[in-house]
């Protein structure tokens, strides 16, 4: 399975962001790639306000757009997210996979927004624009199972878990990743959840300023042993190309058994929390 990681510097233009995406998306199919991934926010990375505005349909002209892309192929495109309209004036950040047929397959929600506030770091409310999703999906590509995630869900463990349990061999986090928070957590969690689920890790990130929202960079694609088989860079545009043995997963997950060997039924329990300071003995 020959995949590629695209990392852009989207912008507040959506029609920009399409072409530039566009751009990235030929290039990796002149590669060679059967399944190509966009960042998060492909289509609009500015402020808040802008996202009602930018927010489409799933399918919408977008989908149609990349699915046209993807039938002349014959390859899987996956949109990292794009702004999608939902209820009560917010809209959803919605990450979309398009078969080769060119039709949406699948569509997965940002359930874990970002919002965080590291004083003189980093601050957002994504929640104050963005209603968060409810449903954990699988997309089954072929003879692979992507499950789907975006970006500030990679800090919540428990959903990896789930998607390998349902049979994910792939990882999927497009992200925007803040530079803050990057340059000293992005590796580690993206690596971490490839080595805890013996999964393949395919992460499409967003490079650039974004005015007042730096972006890390660093797309990754990770094996499922936790060993980067391609980085991009901190800044600009990129096209990551690699090839997946799918059979490596099964091959890792015989070695060490995690999914068989967890205890769901020890997790289920009340956790027991003993105090043994000096004063009660």
């Amino acid at each position: 399975m020959r995949v590629a990681a695209l990392q852009m510097d989207s912008g507040c233009d959506v029609a920009s962001n399409v072409e530039a995406a566009t751009s990235l998306v030929t290039r990796a199919l002149e590669a060679g790639a059967t399944y190509v991934q966009t960042p998060e926010y492909t289509t609009y990375l500015g402020p808040p306000s802008g996202l009602a505005a930018a927010a489409e349909t799933v399918p919408g002209a977008t989908t149609r757009h990349f699915g046209a892309l993807a039938r002349a192929a014959r390859a899987t495109i996956h949109l990292g997210s794009i702004p999608e309209v939902a209820s009560g004036g917010k809209v959803h950040n919605a990450s979309v996979v398009i078969a080769p047929s060119g039709e949406v397959v699948a569509t997965y929600r940002k359930a874990h927004l970002f919002d965080v506030a590291v004083t003189g770091e980093v601050a957002s409310r994504e929640s104050d624009a963005i209603e968060a999703g409810a449903e954990m999906v699988v997309a089954t590509l072929g003879e692979a199972r992507v499950g789907l995630s975006v970006c500030f869900d990679v800090r919540f463990p428990e959903l990896y878990r789930r998607l390998a349990g349902a049979g994910a061999q792939v990882l999927a986090i497009p992200a925007a990743f803040s530079a803050a928070t990057g340059r000293v957590h992005w590796h580690v969690l993206v690596r971490a959840r490839a080595i805890e689920n013996h999964a393949f890790v395919v992460a499409a990130a967003q490079a650039g300023s974004h005015g007042s929202f730096p972006t890390y960079g660093h797309s990754l694609i990770v094996d499922p042993w936790g060993q980067v088989l391609a980085e991009g860079p901190a800044e600009g545009e990129a096209v990551l190309v690699a090839d997946l043995d799918l059979a490596d997963v099964a091959r890792r997950r015989g070695q060490i058994a995690v999914l068989d060997l967890a205890r769901p039924d020890v997790y289920a329990r009340e956790v027991s929390v003993l105090d043994t300071s000096d004063d009660q003995r």
